[in-house]
């Protein structure tokens, strides 16, 4: 088993280009420090359906009010989703698909070391034909490797995706080699039930990580509340 970096093509320059935003490191960071309530918050305010900030904090009254706790931070996750929303639908969901994978990143790198996590990776074995299309997050140290592909939200996950992941677990086991391979996914863990029940691809040994546990990518166990 081996990483590789993915052939650079008119993907890789959009993608790339919608990274070096600094809205996304700048989003990306804030909600790496957040709290659950407040990257509740974020989901709701960047799914774009109102840019009006006195409706969020009526809307989220224990998280933006006067006596609310890390008030400051909720106000500037809220600045920042805001932001987000205000840009036109294509852009504001190419923009969160980023924020997700940067986010992921951040809480990975503070479990497994920042040299140790990549992005857009391939993952190869011996005498299987690539995938075609790289891992968004990678994990490489040595005997702690792992695959994330990471969703704005559960009507991300496909077939295609659980496929690939479950072909990536097989392959390392039959090197004898192991890999947590899995779905970072910002949205909650009903909602992703709920689409996983409808599809038909592999789930047996799926890691799920959603909206209520982001941060056990970082190696804190939590309770959403």
């Amino acid at each position: 088993m081996r990483f590789q970096d993915a052939a650079p093509d008119a993907r890789h320059a959009v993608y790339a280009a919608i990274q070096a935003d600094p809205l996304v490191a700048r989003v990306a960071g804030l909600l790496a420090a957040a709290t659950y309530p407040q990257r509740l918050l974020a989901r709701a305010v960047m799914n774009g359906e109102s840019t009006d900030a006195a409706t969020w904090r009526t809307m989220f009254p224990t998280v933006l009010g006067p006596g609310s706790p890390d008030l400051d931070r909720a106000e500037a996750v809220l600045a920042g989703a805001l932001e987000v929303a205000a840009r036109g639908e294509e852009v504001r969901s190419q923009l969160r698909g980023a924020i997700v994978e940067s986010l992921a990143e951040i809480l990975v790198a503070r479990r497994s070391g920042t040299a140790a996590v990549r992005r857009e990776r391939r993952i190869l074995f011996d005498g299987v034909r690539a995938e075609i299309h790289p891992y968004d997050l990678t994990v490489e140290s040595p005997g702690r490797e792992e695959a994330w592909d990471c969703k704005w939200g559960a009507r991300g996950i496909n077939d295609d995706v659980l496929n690939q992941l479950d072909d990536a677990r097989r392959h390392a086991a039959a090197e004898e080699r192991g890999l947590r391979a899995g779905l970072v996914v910002f949205d909650l863990r009903a909602s992703c039930a709920v689409r996983l029940a409808e599809r038909t691809g592999p789930k047996a040994g799926l890691l799920l990580v959603t909206l209520e546990s982001l941060d056990v990518l970082a190696g804190i166990k939590v309770v959403a509340g």
